[in-house]
Order: C-alpha cells, then sequence, then structure tokens
C-alpha cells in the first residue's frame, strides 16, 4: 500500500509498505521530528482494488513533543478503518 507523509501540507516522504503491511524505513529518520501539524495518508483504494469503498485515508496529528517516538498503525478493511496511536 502506498503511503505519504505530509508535513505542514507539503508531501515530505512516499513510501510502500511490504507483504506484512509495514515500511522497510520509518517514515521519517530518527531525530528530524519537529513541533508541528502531520498527516498521513494511506491508499487504501488502490490497495483493495475492486473491493474498494474507501480511496485514501487521512490521518492528522500534532507533535507536540518530538522526543517521543511515534507509532501511527491502521487497521483497515476495503469498507472500515480505525488507527491509534501505537507505542
Amino acid at each position: 500500500m502506498k503511503i505519504e507523509l505530509l508535513v505542514a501540507g507539503k508531501l515530505f516522504a512516499s513510501h510502500t509498505t511490504n507483504t506484512d503491511g509495514r515500511t522497510q524505513d520509518p517514515l521519517i529518520a530518527s531525530g528530524s521530528l519537529e513541533k508541528g501539524e502531520y498527516e498521513i495518508r494511506f491508499h487504501v483504494g488502490s490497495y483493495f482494488q475492486e473491493k474498494n469503498f474507501l480511496d485514501i485515508v487521512p490521518i492528522r496529528f500534532l507533535i507536540t513533543d518530538p522526543s517521543q517516538n511515534f507509532h501511527v498503525p491502521l487497521l483497515c478493511s476495503p469498507w472500515s478503518y480505525t488507527a491509534y496511536r501505537g507505542s
């Protein structure tokens, strides 16, 4: 699945998940986080192809403490999704 990371509304990085649903590398390198607004776009429509109801799932979040680790999992089907801040 294609994943895009936007920082302050501008495309910062684009990755594709592996067969396990994870990216090979972090979306942002360690130590590169800054305070601000972020958005991750999951391209679920192209992933599920013909069965899709959803197209792109945007997850918007704020980073107020860049020293913390951030993990944003998305659990999805062709018809629904849930996301949370992982550990």
